[in-house]
């Protein structure tokens, strides 16, 4: 509804081919902004998103993130940490892809910032498909610390090959991370 309503901005979609309906992924996107969520919906799929806690006491988006079970991450705490990855397990397990933005926050440049751990040793523990987004033009469209959508705004979203995680060793963890960092910036 919010990329209908904006008649500005033109929105590709590239590489849907890439995702099956009948598997489950660790969904790993960079993240340029608010608006990331917005374009990952393009992929229409069905998914539980990890977001910092303060997001789920906006009225209306939080009580929706709330009512629709994603995951609240209350960030610098090391059990909130823990428990976001059992959540991800059991969704995961009951056949629910999760989506992740591995970079831990929004990046203020627009280049990509490194890639924390988690959710790769998540996908290797869950023998889980990692399915690599690349997004890009999102932080033009709402910059960081601001509620407003800018218009005129190209934007793309580019789902990329899976990476079967069941093959690596969760000693291989940063191989793993950074092959899946190489892919969407490449992209």
């Amino acid at each position: 509804m919010m990329i209908a309503s904006n008649p500005y901005w033109k929105v590709t979609v590239r590489g849907l081919q890439n995702i099956d309906p009948k598997k489950t992924y660790v969904i790993i996107a960079n993240h340029q902004s608010l608006a990331d969520i917005v374009i990952a919906y393009q992929t229409k799929m069905q998914f539980k998103w990890v977001a910092k806690a303060s997001l789920f006491s906006i009225p209306v988006l939080g009580w929706s993130m709330s009512l629709g079970k994603h995951i609240r991450l209350e960030r610098g705490s090391f059990s909130s940490i823990k428990q976001i990855y059992k959540e991800a397990a059991t969704w995961l397990k009951a056949g629910m892809s999760v989506l992740f933005f591995p970079e831990g926050t929004r990046s203020e440049t627009g280049d990509m910032k490194d890639f924390q751990n988690g959710a790769f040793k998540l996908a290797i523990r869950e023998k889980a498909l990692v399915l690599p987004i690349a997004i890009r033009g999102t932080g033009d469209a709402m910059s960081k610390g601001s509620w407003l959508f800018t218009s005129k705004v190209p934007v793309s979203l580019k789902v990329l090959p899976a990476i079967d995680a069941s093959t690596f060793h969760i000693a291989d963890f940063a191989i793993l991370r950074d092959q899946a960092r190489e892919a969407i910036e490449k992209a």
